[in-house]
């Protein structure tokens, strides 16, 4: 069975099928150099790859021959870095087009904490909308918004310069989607077991519904394993999982009818997200007026791949060859029409192969977190102890921040926050607790992010109105996760470095490229594609710098 399942038969439904055709033609993109004086590209591609880390990117990089092989021949940055502390899927995507720091977009984590909302729930979702009546947070049940969002992006820059510059977003998951899209894009949507969705109350353009459609076809139909190719052999080896004799890193990526979350992990899922982009930006003719438009696309199957059966199995494997070869078959589409476009690559996050795969690996000390970590039992064994009411404790999992109950007294308070920071601090899995007051009182690094100090990068993800009294840090390769069990085997959302890893890749035809093996962030991506379009963005507002993508004496950042 070949790898591609969807990009042809979708683009089939969408009249988008062959070599470009039924794509807008033109005359090719200008082969000559580009240099300084070149005009703003007509379009801008932002593509973000969840959890594609820069070590998968440096372990596959020799062996892609598509889409990827393509954004390697322009301006690579290998040692990009989402350099804040909570590596997580919504801070990520918050940095990436808004050039600013968790502590500035108040986007700190997936989820925080929040014990003043009226409902019972006092968990809030990064992307939702915890006011309207009736939701809660739990994963299906909340109303998507973009009101955390505290910082513009790009696109709504681009909007506030121009009107009639278009804003397109399409991803794998909402708050992919959300984050990037930011306030005011035309159009933007994510998937959903039923195809596409978006934001209560808003009906999709007839394009996005045909997309719609056909994906919904495609989920509903069965699919047999793919075909392992040879250069894969090697991740090809059965991982026990769990106590019940399952194996994860031989898997073939086939699924059942209507399996939505096989899909997901799959690179089917990702040519969905790519063809309906293309297709959006066909019928809204974007790249084809006076001035410049953003296609916004976020890929989330490697993310899903990475969690269910980890980074070094056959399943990521057969994985980053088909993300290779959609992005392959996406910029085919883009060249046929003639369009002058611009390309930025980048990872929410990076990640982190499962610890029973590790100590098979040569990285014995690798290990699951202890149960007691969590912060529901910490909390009650302190509330026990101390005769404090319950619950005491707020958290969502077994690291990262910590919200003490408002209920407490001042005494309690102090009594309780001394007892929780001895006992974490005490626990051999845990390499530092840091409070809230110490991170308020810590400025935000203007060094390099790979010289950056445990308190620097979670200082990156504070912001004193979202953030816990006290934020955990687990030791390095101790997976937040006690137990392996099928559909989720590996994480991420540490402070370490195959976590913030991540590669930052530019591509324009004409742009002749280099490689700059130093410390970049994702936050610099923002000012480096205003620069390219001519947007003036004032540095007292972000965090991120522009980079440079002209080799030689000229500078495309002006």
């Amino acid at each position: 069975m070949k790898l591609k399942y969807l990009t042809t038969a979708m683009a089939a439904a969408l009249c988008l099928a062959g070599s470009g055709a039924g794509l807008a033609q033109g005359t090719a993109a200008p082969a000559t150099k580009v240099t300084a004086a070149t005009p703003a590209p007509k379009l801008i591609v932002m593509i973000a790859v969840d959890q594609f880390s820069a070590d998968l990117f440096a372990e596959y990089r020799g062996r892609f021959t598509g889409g990827l092989a393509r954004l390697a021949s322009g301006v690579v940055f290998p040692s990009g870095y989402q350099s804040h502390g909570a590596t997580e899927t919504c801070p990520g995507h918050s940095t990436i087009l808004t050039g600013s720091h968790p502590a500035r977009t108040g986007i700190i984590a997936n989820n925080y904490f929040d014990l003043s909302v009226a409902r019972e729930d006092k968990r809030v979702y990064c992307a939702e909308d915890e006011n309207v009546a009736g939701t809660t947070s739990g994963s299906g049940k909340y109303a998507p918004s973009v009101q955390h969002l505290l910082v513009p992006t790009l696109g709504d820059l681009m909007k506030d310069r121009d009107a009639a510059a278009q804003v397109v977003s399409v991803a794998g998951k909402d708050r992919a989607a959300i984050m990037m899209g930011g306030h005011k894009a035309d159009e933007l949507m994510w998937l959903v077991p039923t195809g596409l969705t978006s934001y209560r109350g808003t009906t999709l353009s007839p394009t996005a519904q045909q997309a719609s459609a056909a994906i919904a076809a495609a989920i509903g139909q069965a699919r047999p394993g793919l075909t392992l190719p040879a250069d894969c052999a090697a991740h090809d080896i059965a991982i026990p999982v769990g106590d019940k004799g399952a194996t994860v890193g031989t898997g073939r990526l086939a699924r059942d009818a209507g399996d939505f979350r096989r899909f997901q992990a799959s690179p089917e899922a990702d040519g969905a997200v790519l063809a309906t982009a293309a297709a959006l930006r066909q019928v809204r003719k974007m790249g084809e007026g006076s001035g410049t438009d953003l296609l916004i696309v976020g890929l989330s199957a490697t993310d899903y791949v990475g969690h269910g059966t980890g980074t070094e199995g056959s399943e990521m494997c057969l994985q980053m060859a088909g993300l290779d070869r959609e992005l392959g078959d996406f910029f085919a589409r883009l060249d046929a029409t003639g369009i002058d476009y611009a390309v930025a690559l980048t990872a929410d996050h990076g990640g982190h192969d499962m610890p029973e795969r590790n100590r098979q690996n040569a990285w014995p000390a690798a290990e699951r977190v202890d149960k007691a970590l969590d912060g529901e039992a910490m909390g009650k064994a302190v509330a026990e102890k101390l005769g404090l009411p319950q619950p005491l404790l707020y958290s969502d999992g077994p690291f990262g921040d910590m919200y003490l109950s408002k209920a407490l007294t001042p005494a309690q308070r102090k009594a309780a926050l001394a007892e929780l920071l001895a006992r974490y601090r005490a626990h051999p899995q845990v390499e530092a607790v840091v409070t809230g007051e110490e991170l308020a009182a810590w400025p935000l690094s203007k060094r390099s992010p790979d010289v950056w100090t445990l308190k620097d990068k979670l200082r990156a993800s504070y912001n004193p109105q979202r953030s816990g009294d006290f934020i955990v840090v687990l030791k390095p390769r101790v997976t937040p996760i006690p137990e392996s069990g099928l559909g989720y085997v590996a994480t991420h959302g540490s402070v370490w470095d195959y976590d913030r890893r991540v590669p930052i890749l530019f591509w324009r035809k004409g742009l002749a490229g280099f490689e700059q093996p130093n410390a970049v962030m994702t936050v610099d991506i923002l000012p480096t594609l205003a620069s390219l379009v001519g947007l003036p963005v004032d540095a007292n507002k972000i965090d991120g710098r522009c980079l440079d993508l002209i080799s030689g004496p000229e500078s495309s950042c002006r």
